[in-house]
């Protein structure tokens, strides 16, 4: 439990940082066009994590059943 709220916290307060508005990096990106391709980057590594994720579990699932 301590370390739940300890994260929620750290959490929080990260998010208080964030919350000024201007992120220079992301500004720079967008205009040159380039956010479009970090965010291509990061959807394929969510896609292949997941897929990952999903056979590992069918692995497990097979052995249990043994």
């Amino acid at each position: 439990m301590k370390k739940i709220s300890s994260f929620i916290i750290a959490l929080l307060f990260s998010l208080s940082t964030f919350a000024n508005g201007k992120v220079e990096m992301a500004d720079a990106l967008r205009g040159s066009g380039k956010i479009y391709v970090v965010v291509a980057v990061m959807a394929l590594l969510f896609l292949a994590l997941f897929i990952y994720l999903f056979t590992i579990d069918k692995k497990i699932t097979k052995l249990e059943k043994k």
